[in-house]
C-alpha cells in the first residue's frame, strides 16, 4: 500500500506544481484552493508512504512522478516544449523511477 501513497503523492505534487500556474502568484482563489489542497494531500500521501519506505527512496521517486507529471501537462496545457534532448532526460528520471522501486523492498 506504500507504492500506491506514494504514486498517488507524486500524482499530486504534478497537480500542485501545474496548479501553481494558474495560482497568478496566488492571486487568483479558486486555482490557489486547488493548489494548497493538493499541496495537503502530496505531502500527506507521502507521509503515509513514509511509515515503512526509506526516506531517499520515497523522496526521488515523489520528485521524480512530479517532474515527469509536470513535464507532461506543461507540454499538453502550456505548449511548451518536448523537444529530443529533454524528452531524453525525462526518460533517465523515469528509468530511475523504476530502478529505485525495482531494488527497494
Amino acid at each position: 500500500m506504500e507504492w500506491f501513497f506514494l504514486f498517488i503523492a507524486g500524482l499530486f505534487e504534478a497537480a500542485w506544481a501545474i496548479g501553481l500556474k494558474y495560482t497568478d502568484g496566488f492571486t487568483r482563489l479558486y486555482p490557489s484552493i486547488f493548489t494548497v489542497v493538493c499541496m495537503i494531500l502530496s505531502f500527506y500521501f507521502l507521509s503515509q508512504s513514509l511509515k515503512t519506505l526509506p526516506i531517499g527512496t520515497s523522496y526521488a521517486i515523489w520528485t521524480g512522478i512530479g517532474v515527469i507529471g509536470t513535464t507532461v501537462l506543461g507540454s499538453l496545457l502550456f505548449n511548451e516544449s518536448l523537444e529530443l534532448a529533454r524528452v531524453f532526460c525525462i526518460f533517465l528520471i523515469f528509468s530511475g523511477i523504476v530502478g529505485l522501486r525495482l531494488i527497494s523492498q
